[in-house]
């Protein structure tokens, strides 16, 4: 029956589930009790112009991707902040400046561009040995951070008025959590692809959201849920032969469905004394 985790590819495949399934639920309670899920999205999707540098240098588009989502995120959060053009506005021109960037970057570069609908679209079954070292050192990162700033990052999230008026540098402590999830997008483009990554952030924290307020019970919940319907795409998407990414997405997305249906029908009944 599990034959099918003999085989290099699907290993590999399975510790970026787990690695990618850390940093998404861990920063994606952020995001989504931040409610900054659409400059996230902006974010993702800018990063593609990473991904054409990258093939236009013959690097690893990786490490294209890895500096533009860190500018992304640093030119989007200060715009939101400092500027008078409507955030929304201003996040939807500058996600379309990157990828218009990376559009331009591809065309200029010679020959065939390989694997670019991974970028876009994410494969993890294709994810080499290499990426997973990658990924781990983002997650260290990623990981340290939240340690060291937890107390900072809940004050932000949940009243950043309190979070000035305690001294703390909250614009600095903002970009540095826009960082962050630029980080963490960087670790999730190879799972599910730029198109989709939006969703792998947010919905396991969403979904976690259902059963605590907790954000460290959250986060928890939410990594275990990440690697669980991770892992089960990846083996519905092998077994069916069908995109990995978008398999992963589709659970989630059942998943998610049904526990809200469910917890509200359960909410109606205490409420009608059933």
């Amino acid at each position: 029956m599990f034959n099918f985790l003999q085989y290099t590819f699907i290993q590999n495949a399975l510790a970026a589930a787990i690695l990618a399934s850390i940093a998404c639920g861990i920063i994606g309670v952020y995001v989504v009790v931040k409610k900054i899920v659409f400059i996230s999205g902006g974010i993702a999707h800018a990063s593609f112009g990473g991904v054409g540098l990258g093939y236009y240098l013959g690097i690893n588009p990786m490490f294209g991707v890895l500096p533009f989502s860190l500018l992304s995120a640093l030119v989007m959060g200060t715009v939101s902040k400092r500027s008078k053009i409507p955030e929304d506005s201003a996040i939807g021109i500058l996600w379309s400046l990157g990828m218009a960037l990376g559009i331009i970057f591809v065309y200029l570069t010679p020959g065939y561009a390989p694997d670019l609908m991974t970028y876009l679209f994410g494969n993890i079954l294709t994810v080499p040995r290499s990426d997973l070292y990658f990924m781990l050192a983002l997650d260290i990162v990623i990981v340290g951070a939240v340690y060291l700033l937890y107390k900072e990052f809940l004050a932000l999230c949940f009243d950043e008025e309190f979070t000035t008026v305690q001294g703390l540098p909250t614009e600095k402590l903002y970009l540095f959590l826009l960082c962050i999830i630029a980080l963490t997008i960087v670790v999730l483009i190879k799972v599910v692809g730029i198109i989709l990554v939006i969703a792998l952030l947010t919905i396991p924290a969403s979904l976690s959201r259902k059963f605590t307020h907790n954000l460290k019970r959250m986060m928890l919940i939410s990594i275990a849920f990440g690697t669980v319907i991770s892992v089960t795409g990846i083996g519905l998407s092998y077994a069916l032969d069908v995109p990995s990414g978008a398999t992963i997405i589709l659970v989630l997305s059942l998943v998610y469905g049904v526990a809200a249906f469910g917890m509200e029908m359960l909410e109606n009944r205490r409420s009608s004394g059933v």
